[in-house]
């Protein structure tokens, strides 16, 4: 009826002689190269989480719920049924679901239930049949230098506070 696992069994006693199962260790003039490390996987955000505040990663990121704040990873994926009130920013940004706000990336995709109100700064972009998207678009060969800005574009003075009228008062 019940079976006995070897969770249970003890492991090789101290005199016992271990079998190396794995090849043998390659000559010092080899050109052998100790293998990558593994990536690890995204850090996932569930449907019924709410984050306040921002967030930066080096890894990837998969958002399902909502999220008020910036966001940062390499590789970002807003879920079908996430929200995202602030800026994301990544070198591959993916979107399903709904953003708020600007987006920054080298690689930027809108699928087709994607809805997007804000602009959007890229190094190239597919937009899908169908995505939802109020904003402006612009290419940029760095767009995660700078903050996205553009050197390109000239600065605007604001008149000084309480002066309606953009000139200088003498009094």
């Amino acid at each position: 009826m019940f079976s006995k696992s070897k969770i249970n069994e003890p492991g090789p006693k101290a005199d016992a002689p271990v079998q190396q199962t794995s090849s043998p260790a390659p000559a010092a003039n080899s050109d052998y190269k100790a293998p990558a490390k593994a990536k690890p996987p995204a850090s996932i955000l569930s449907a019924d989480l709410l984050v306040t505040g921002n967030m930066r990663t080096s890894g990837d990121i998969q958002i399902e719920g909502e999220v008020d704040g910036d966001i940062r990873a390499h590789l970002l994926t807003v879920g079908e049924g996430a929200t995202v009130k602030g800026e994301v920013v990544g070198d591959d940004v993916v979107i399903h679901g709904r953003i708020v706000g600007r987006v920054r990336g080298l690689k930027v995709r809108l699928t087709s239930t994607a809805r997007v109100e804000g602009d959007i700064i890229h190094k190239t972009i597919a937009i899908e049949s169908g995505a939802h998207f109020e904003g402006s678009v612009q290419r940029q060969d760095d767009p995660l230098a700078n903050g996205g800005k553009s050197t390109k574009m000239p600065t605007q003075s604001l008149p000084a506070p309480g002066n309606s009228s953009g000139k200088e008062s003498d009094s």
